[in-house]
């Protein structure tokens, strides 16, 4: 055997028997490596060119013993390495490398040992004699063959169960790209298992639509299930799918059968089999797709069900669909979640992010520097808002103007569009309509009219004003964008269509602030109580929503209408959740005293607030 030094070895042993005509090669002479030579026996042939430094080590029993039934090869790359690396004694040069060597034992009995060693030989026993090759510091691997291959003994080493769950969902996400093949290596090389045999055959025994095998293999499955219940609702769903399956056919005698015979024992959601006996009269196969919103027969309803299915059994039996990916954007959100400066549109999808590095967001992402001033105004501005679409910007001022200004979608830079004048008072608040064709302007406490302004046009629409002694600080839109609300604080309410045409009022409440809910019939006020009151204009009804102990400046609530945001005196800035009505933060930082201060949420999923402050700073949180 020739041992090679240096860096690595790649060596060859196979046993000589009869050639391809059944005559066997003459015997050679076994001879010795020598170093001074620079060349191994005549049966150990080495290559060092041509062959990018990969070298070949061959050695052959002699004829009259039994041949190997298998030829042992093994080729790594070798770094400047020559002919001359082949060493007397076998006794090899590099010392820091790691090293692969192969003896094969010559007379008919042998045995095969892997073995590490600090000094770096590997001794193998040879009909009881100890034989020994010095290879320096590495591996060695003895493979020995008397008449068949014997393979390593070393054992693989054995997986822990979060190691299975991992190749598992690997192989869930590879077969789901059509790679069978790789799964079927994987599950044979770890000794894993996907899925189940039994729910295997499930598996394809639904996809292919024979639901009679399909009903015998939840039997199977019934063993490996923790709850009972759980096959009952499966048959259902099986026998559903049948049922829709036969009917879209036009097969209305077989799925009536299933329906009497089937599905009714079964004694499991009556309702939904009565849901199910009307699709009988469906006169053809899209009448019925569109009554019952199902895709159909095929394999995406199919796969649906499966879906539907997979929730019913243990993971350890059948993994939930889509797995891996479930776990990876859930993965995606929370570092989403965490990123203080997170400021983009939320997409469920993992295409848009890359999972190779965490997310992060820079504070040079987040706008937190002047990028415009704008100076058209002359005198205090008193209140400002953006369109609903984010498309325009509507300021007022103490100069009884109203400036609509178009935002640049690529600069976010402000350019003036129109200016809407004629207001007989400094303008204090704004309302811009659900759809943003419509702008209402009102004035401080001791204004009684409001302004309607057509904003693409530049008209006014309408300029409403019931009584002179009426203050109507405050408005805001239905969301059917043909209503809106307002009020002020000497006891008016009123509800108007566009024209200022009076619908509905409410008497007696003095009125800080108004919101409109998505509902379409409450309206939010917060009034001179410290509360926030809701009131519902169809049956007239109101009930408290929320309580402070301090007056309510000002309000806010957030799209979804679950969160709203309070300017409370002498307290600052508190947040409120309307629905289980109780607070959930407050802020610090903001000067709150008995000015009228707007607060407001912001950045793309409203994580963020703004809000300005008596001493002249703004502040922004999240």
């Amino acid at each position: 055997t020739a041992a090679l030094g240096e860096e690595t070895l790649a060596s060859a042993s196979f046993s000589s028997g009869s050639d391809t005509d059944g005559a066997s090669p003459p015997p050679r002479k076994k001879h010795r490596a020598s170093a001074a030579e620079g060349a191994g026996e005549p049966g150990a042939s080495t290559v060092a060119t041509g062959l990018s430094g990969v070298v070949l080590g061959f050695t052959t029993t002699s004829p009259n013993h039994q041949a190997t039934s298998a030829i042992h090869l093994n080729i790594t790359p070798v770094n400047n390495l020559s002919g001359n690396n082949m060493q007397s004694n076998g006794e090899g040069q590099g010392q820091d490398s790691e090293l692969s060597c192969l003896n094969s034992a010559q007379n008919g009995e042998s045995s095969s040992a892997v073995g590490t060693h600090s000094n770096g030989v590997l001794t193998s026993t040879n009909n009881g004699n100890s034989v020994g090759a010095g290879l320096g510091s590495g591996t060695c691997v003895a493979s020995t063959s008397s008449g068949s291959e014997v393979g390593s003994m070393k054992k693989k080493k054995r997986l822990s169960q979060s190691e299975e769950d991992v190749i598992r969902l690997i192989g869930q996400h590879l077969d789901g790209l059509g790679l069978n093949q790789t799964v079927d290596l994987l599950m044979q090389e770890s000794g894993c298992r996907l899925e189940h045999t039994s729910a295997t055959k499930f598996r394809n025994h639904v996809m292919e639509g024979e639901w009679d095998k399909a009903e015998n293999d939840l039997n199977e499955l019934r063993a490996l299930m923790h709850s009972p219940n759980a096959i009952v609702r499966m048959k259902f769903l099986l026998l559903q799918q049948k049922y829709l399956e036969y009917l879209e056919d036009g097969k209305v005698l077989e799925a009536l059968q299933v329906l009497r015979g089937e599905l009714t024992p079964l004694k499991y959601n009556t309702d939904r089999i009565h849901v199910l006996s009307g699709y009988l009269m469906c006169s053809h196969a899209e009448d019925l797709r569109a009554k019952t919103e199902w895709e159909g027969k095929g394999t995406n309803s199919r796969c649906r069900l499966l879906d539907k299915l997979q929730t019913y059994l243990p993971p350890s039996v059948m993994l939930p669909p889509r797995r891996l990916q479930t776990l990876l954007r859930q993965a995606v959100e929370l570092q989403r979640d965490r990123c203080l400066y997170h400021n983009t549109k939320l997409d469920s999808s993992l295409d848009s992010v890359t999972l190779l590095l965490d997310h992060v967001c820079s504070r040079k992402q987040f706008p937190c520097y002047t990028q415009q001033i704008l100076t058209e105004h002359c005198n205090e501005v008193w209140f400002c808002k953006f369109s609903n679409d984010g498309t325009k910007l509507a300021t007022g001022s103490k100069d009884t103007t109203v400036i609509i200004w178009q935002v640049d979608p690529e600069s976010h830079q402000l350019k003036l569009l129109r200016t809407l004048e004629g207001h007989a008072y400094g303008v204090s608040y704004l309302a811009w309509s659900p759809d943003d064709t419509y702008l209402i302007a009102c004035g401080p406490d001791d204004c009684s009219e409001l302004w309607l302004w057509n904003v693409p046009t530049g008209e006014l629409r309408t300029k409403m004003s019931q009584s002179h002694e009426d203050s109507l600080t405050s408005v805001a839109w239905n969301p059917d964008g043909k209503r809106f609300v307002t009020g002020g604080q000497r006891g008016q309410f009123y509800q108007c269509d566009l024209d200022g045409n009076l619908l509905d009022s409410w008497e007696g409440v003095r009125v800080q602030c108004l919101w409109c809910v998505g509902d379409g019939r409450t309206v939010l006020a917060s009034d001179t109580h410290q509360r926030i009151r809701g009131y519902n204009f169809e049956d007239l009804t109101d009930r408290n929503i929320v309580q402070e102990d301090h007056p309510i400046m000002s309000f806010t609530v957030s799209k979804n209408g679950r969160l709203a945001l309070l300017n409370v005196a002498t307290q600052g800035v508190h947040l409120w959740d309307l629905q289980d009505r109780v607070l959930v933060r407050k802020y610090q930082g903001v000067t709150q005293g008995f000015y009228t201060i707007h607060s407001c949420f912001g950045g793309h999923n409203e994580d963020f607030i703004a809000s300005g402050s008596e001493e002249n700073c703004s502040n922004m949180d999240s």
